[in-house]
């Protein structure tokens, strides 16, 4: 299987022939893939180099007269770095543009905590009117791509070396009937039913949430779009009981969707548990797999919080 970055690079470089308004900025991250496509495209591919700042700039300048560019590099360098751009060459401006990062927390344990960037959704959610895209699998990257580029709004997809075995309908691809296994445009599908709490997996964590909660009696719901937050599809989970108990498995900064769990079921009496990556910065290189055991991510560790948070 290819990697999400991989069908980013392919699939961007197909729609660059196809959309004339589309536009592409780097900063040095995936120069060589798209190498062709800036050969095609000269004027619509453009690397400005290891400077992030004007890496956005760049970007909402492009988007002020009326293309649509995708802004890419590390999500360490996209968001976090040059987040004042951010905020206001898109945001106060009143712009719209794809921002569509790489290495997600901690996919090159190599690069240290410079190419890591748990925080990054947390920081987006002090902006307003950003869409929040984090896929589990290409395919998911593709469909959710492919809808940002035909739109006109703010929207940042995050891509990561984890991925789940299995793509699932996201997006458009979707039917909004709110059956098992469906979910809205931007809603939380449902994966598995149960009567005995909510697991919400968001993008990568879903196989990982699966293994954990194998045999026990809990609803799974699988979320690849997580601004704006399906409250909606959250409070049909939970279902019409006296309360509720509810686990957000995100694959960055623990925590960061708690808030939005609580104020979508603030009438009903209730318990948000958020896992995710922690705060404690870790030091060690390592691997993938072992940041995610660390964090408490892997299978096995999710499955001692979980059970150990829902009731028996």
């Amino acid at each position: 299987m290819d990697t999400m970055r991989d069908r980013f690079i392919a699939i961007t470089s197909q729609l660059l022939a196809e959309e004339p308004r589309l536009a592409v900025v780097l900063a040095d991250i995936s120069a060589d893939g798209f190498a062709p496509a800036r050969r095609a495209h000269p004027d619509r591919v453009i690397n400005v180099g290891i400077r992030e700042q004007l890496l956005i700039g760049a970007g909402a300048g492009m988007a002020l007269t009326g293309m649509r560019p995708i802004v890419h590099t590390f999500a360490s360098f996209l968001v976090e770095r040059p987040f004042e751009q951010v905020k206001l060459d898109f945001g106060h401006q009143g712009v719209g543009g794809i921002l569509v990062s790489a290495g997600g927390s901690y996919d090159w344990p190599a690069g240290g905590f410079t190419h890591m960037a748990p925080g990054d959704v947390a920081l987006l959610d002090t902006l307003e009117g950003w869409t929040v895209h984090v896929p589990g699998h290409p395919d998911e990257a593709e469909a959710l791509l492919r809808e940002a580029v035909d739109g006109d709004d703010r929207v940042y997809v995050r891509l990561s070396l984890q991925a789940n075995r299995q793509a699932r309908p996201v997006g458009r691809s979707a039917s909004s009937t709110g059956s098992t296994g469906s979910t809205g445009a931007t809603g939380f599908s449902v994966v598995r039913e149960g009567r005995g709490g909510t697991v919400v997996a968001v993008g990568p964590m879903l196989d990982n949430v699966l293994a954990a909660t194998e045999g026990l009696d809990v609803n799974v719901l699988y979320a690849t779009t997580v601004r704006p937050f399906d409250g909606a599809g959250l409070r049909r989970a939970v279902g019409a009981g006296p309360g509720a108990d509810v686990v957000i498995v995100e694959p960055y900064l623990a925590g960061t969707s708690t808030a939005a769990a609580n104020e979508a079921l603030m009438e009903l009496p209730h318990r948000v548990l958020g896992l995710g990556v922690g705060r404690a910065e870790l030091r060690r290189y390592g691997q993938m797999e072992e940041h995610l055991a660390a964090h408490g991510l892997d299978a096995r560790g999710l499955r001692e919080r979980i059970t150990g948070f829902l009731p028996a």
